[in-house]
């Protein structure tokens, strides 16, 4: 499949690194705000022996659709900024071409356009796109229902740098329907990010820990949602949906 990625920041580079890698997919473009880097190649810059083009193009020399006319893709995964979804998303989905949207906060306006959007191709939007924190997250909410009752504390654990509450430990507190006094935050040294959801039954403790170790992960979770929405018919996901198969293939498979 052929990738345009949006935005070449932290989380952008390290999704690159993993494109680039992968037999599957090719990097076509990086399409950032900034002229910088605008003569050399995401493998270039990145150090990394690919044949994908790679290029890295500004928004200030190229529009959106000159840019898909010139090299079109089968898929955007974004990891830019909130309102960038407003100067690409109608275009792209009028050409049919799928959405991964890894956005971590979109208001009102955004999560509606989204929804206009999928009308006409696959959209895709998970604020966390990391594959092992929506796993934890599917599998705590599976067992929430199995035990409603179940006494739940949340621990979150970050660099000591880092401000506030973190967003993914808030989603696991909504996904669980328990207050945020319930979430226990740690900042100490260099932590990349660690959350822990405990579940307190009488006698007996389950523990389900998800640790982030770099930000190729973000990559790794994005490609897996690639690879999860490449037949799918238009409409709007998240990794409920893309989960849910798996968990029940066994019992699927059975009932059928």
């Amino acid at each position: 499949m052929k990738v345009g990625l949006m935005g070449f920041g932290k989380a952008g580079k390290a999704v690159a690194n993993v494109i680039l890698q992968h037999p599957d997919f090719s990097l076509e473009w990086v399409f950032k705000n900034s002229k910088t880097m605008d003569h050399i190649t995401a493998k270039d810059f990145l150090g990394v022996s690919s044949p994908d083009k790679a290029l890295i193009i500004s928004k200030q020399n190229t529009n959106i659709d000159d840019l898909l006319d010139q090299h079109s893709v089968d898929i955007i995964i974004d990891f830019s900024t909130t309102e960038n979804i407003h100067a690409y998303g109608k275009t792209v989905s009028d050409r049919g071409i799928k959405i991964i949207s890894a956005i971590s906060h979109y208001g009102d306006d955004e999560k509606a356009l989204l929804k206009q959007l999928s009308k006409n191709t696959v959209v895709f939007w998970s604020p966390n796109i990391t594959l092992g924190v929506n796993y934890l997250l599917f599998a705590s909410s599976l067992l929430k229902d199995l035990a409603p009752d179940v006494d739940i504390e949340v621990i979150e654990e970050h660099f000591k740098a880092k401000e506030g509450v973190s967003g993914t430990a808030m989603k696991i507190a909504e996904t669980l329907d328990i207050e945020t006094e319930n979430i226990n935050s740690v900042r100490a040294g260099g932590i990349v990010g660690k959350h822990e959801v405990i579940f307190g039954f009488p006698f007996q403790t389950v523990r389900l820990v998800h640790e982030s170790i770099s930000r190729e992960a973000f990559g790794t979770g994005a490609l897996f949602v690639a690879k999860n929405i490449r037949d799918k018919s238009r409409g709007l996901y998240n990794f409920e949906d893309i989960l849910r198969p798996y968990f029940f293939k066994e019992t699927e498979s059975t009932l059928s």
